[in-house]
C-alpha cells in the first residue's frame, strides 16, 4: 500500500520509518561499504590513502583504525628493535611499523582537511613520540618519513593554536 492511500496516522508512521532508513543509510553506507581485503597492513594503508584522495572520511577511519588495531603491538615491537632509520634495503623489514607510522599520518591529515586539529594533534604525536623510525615508499622510487613530516605539522598545528 502507497503511503497515499494509508490513513494519515500510518502515513505519517511510514514516512517517519522511510526517513529513519535513509538517515541510517547516510551514516552507516560507507562502514558498510568498507572492505578491509586480505587485512595486510599494507592493504589497509594503500585503502587508506585511496580513500583520503576521495574524500571518503568514514572509510579513511575505518582503515586506518583497522591497521591500527592489528598491528599496533608489533608496530611497537619493530621500533624497539631499532635505535636509527633502517637502510632502505631492510626498511620492508619493518612493515607493521611502517605501516602503522603511515596511517597515522593518513589520519592527521584527514583531521587536517576536517579542521579538527585537536584530533590531528592526536594522530600525529604517537607517530612522532612512539614510532619516530616508521617510513613510507613513494612510487617515485624513495622512503620518506612520515614522522619527521608529522613534526613539522605539530610545529605549525601548536603555533596555530597559540595564536586562537
Amino acid at each position: 500500500m502507497s503511503p497515499a492511500r494509508l490513513p494519515p496516522t500510518h502515513a505519517r508512521t511510514w514516512l517517519a520509518a522511510l526517513a529513519a532508513w535513509a538517515t541510517v543509510m547516510a551514516v552507516m553506507g560507507p562502514l558498510w561499504a568498507q572492505d578491509f581485503g586480505d587485512y595486510s597492513s599494507a592493504t589497509l594503508t594503500r585503502k587508506a590513502w585511496e580513500a583520503l584522495a576521495a574524500n571518503q572520511d568514514d572509510l579513511v577511519l575505518a582503515y586506518t583504525g583497522k591497521c591500527r588495531e592489528l598491528y599496533l603491538a608489533e608496530a611497537k615491537k619493530q621500533q624497539a628493535s631499532l635505535t636509527g632509520f633502517a637502510p632502505a634495503e631492510k626498511a620492508h623489514d619493518f612493515w607493521a611499523l611502517n605501516d602503522v607510522g603511515t596511517c597515522l599520518f593518513i589520519e592527521g591529515q584527514l583531521r587536517e582537511k576536517q579542521q579538527k586539529l585537536q584530533e590531528a594533534i592526536a594522530a600525529y604525536r604517537p607517530l612522532t613520540e612512539e614510532l619516530h623510525f616508521s617510513q613510507c615508499w613513494d612510487p617515485k622510487g624513495w622512503f620518506w618519513k612520515p614522522a619527521e613530516a608529522a613534526a613539522g605539522r605539530l610545529k605549525e598545528l601548536d603555533f596555530d593554536a597559540k595564536l586562537d
